[in-house]
């Protein structure tokens, strides 16, 4: 996947867990956090994305606290965070706990006030007065020129620093179909030769998904939303999940049912999905991709964090939802997840989901009942799967034949592994 890949094999098996430093704790810094680290390694995360760890800019600022993706440094720290040494001891402690560590890169702008901007104003877009320019309509940034190969060259040189320097082992990069590709591509073949790394771009173009090793699922987002709202039918779902399989085989998908932006801006999982929520997380964790667990959503997090401003989650003795998560974390490194084929079965009701995950004689069987009101049955016709399963949340097991029938509450989902033999030697 992407570039020098056959040396990452380590992204093959990723459960991404993104972490809004500045909301997740009342001290809103690197040593607080790392606090959490052993409690999110026992969830299954082995991959840690931290937002942009970078100075914010102060001129156009937005909120009190401003925008993480308006950058006044491409090579320093927020030091609202903590320091340098916060920072190497945080992906120091998460290292020796196992788990990898990537930032956000905010490539297509920096913030107003940022160190280039005054000594190389050469490296933005102009208009035809000469005004620095912004084409998304983000208020608080400019853009830059990748046009200009000193440029392209320096923030490459500031990828690398953070290589070094710190250790990292790999990059989010924010808005990269902004980007040019040859830009990128140049980037991954040079940063990947001081070490394998991990990249994820937030886009959903499938020729982005030739050159970076994980993309978003915007569309698949999309059309969840508007089966939700009963804008369109459970096919038009599965289409795009059909379209995933055949057009990313070079690369994993990012799928998620909250990040930084759809929480604070789109509302929370459960604005948008209600009862159907926690079947959808069983979704992202099943299907051919990479999961994504976002900061809190463990507790579970019912409200919407203030982006530019501080707004503390509020962490319990006990998060309810940190067992659902180990189940579907231990669930998706299995080869029949990582390795495995998809077999979709057919649609019942027009709510009904339902797959298999198979490689050899592994077999997973996935039903969701994507109904918001309806307890539905479910009759599965299927060869694999007979045998001795385990469902994965209650432990029990049971011997299925051929054809077994199954009753499904509004929003609920079963999920059984086989039991094999095998497992005895």
């Amino acid at each position: 996947m992407g570039y020098n890949c056959n040396e990452n094999s380590w992204i093959e098996n990723i459960i991404l867990y993104e972490v809004n430093i500045r909301q997740y704790t009342l001290e809103g810094t690197f040593n607080a956090f790392s606090n959490h680290l052993d409690r999110i390694k026992s969830m299954g995360v082995n991959t840690i994305w931290l937002m942009p760890i970078t100075p914010i800019s102060k001129i156009g600022r937005q909120g009190s606290l401003g925008s993480y993706y308006a950058c006044s440094s491409y090579t320093k720290i927020n030091t609202e965070f903590g320091g340098i040494d916060d920072l190497k001891n945080l992906i120091n402690r998460a290292h020796q706990l196992g788990l990898k560590v990537i930032i956000d890169w905010v490539a297509n702008h920096t913030g107003h006030d940022h160190e280039w901007i005054n000594k190389q104003s050469n490296w933005y877009k102009k208009d035809s007065t000469g005004n620095f320019i912004e084409l998304n309509g983000w208020v608080d940034v400019f853009d830059l020129n990748f046009e200009v190969d000193e440029m392209c060259d320096e923030m490459i040189a500031s990828m690398k620093y953070w290589i070094t320097e710190f250790k990292i082992d790999g990059f989010r990069c924010d808005m990269a179909h902004l980007v040019p590709k040859k830009f990128w591509k140049n980037a991954i073949q040079q940063c990947n030769k001081l070490k394998p790394l991990f990249w994820l771009a937030e886009c959903d173009d499938v020729e982005y998904a030739k050159i970076f090793n994980s993309t978003y699922t915007w569309q698949w987002m999309h059309k969840i939303e508007k089966y939700v709202r009963g804008e369109v039918e459970l096919d038009t779902v599965v289409t795009v999940l059909n379209q995933y399989l055949i057009n990313n085989n070079n690369s994993k998908k990012l799928f998620f049912t909250s990040n930084h932006d759809e929480n604070s801006w789109n509302g929370t999982e459960f604005e948008k999905y209600g009862i159907l929520t926690k079947a959808l997380s069983v979704l992202c964790f099943t299907w051919n991709g990479i999961p994504l667990i976002y900061s809190g959503q463990e507790i579970p997090n019912t409200k919407r964090l203030l982006f530019f401003d501080k707004d503390c989650l509020n962490w319990k003795t006990i998060n309810e939802l940190e067992i659902f998560f180990k189940a579907l974390s231990d669930l998706h490194i299995s080869n029949a997840i990582i390795n495995g084929e998809t077999f979709i079965l057919p649609v019942h009701a027009n709510s009904i989901l339902s797959f298999i995950r198979k490689f050899k004689d592994e077999i997973i069987i996935i039903i969701i009942n994507l109904s918001k009101q309806e307890k539905m049955k479910y009759k599965i016709e299927n060869d694999f799967i007979v045998g001795r399963f385990e469902n994965i949340f209650s432990g029990l097991q049971y011997s299925f034949r051929n054809f077994e029938e199954f009753d499904l509450l509004a929003g609920e989902y079963l999920v059984y592994k086989k039991i094999n033999d095998e497992r005895k030697n």
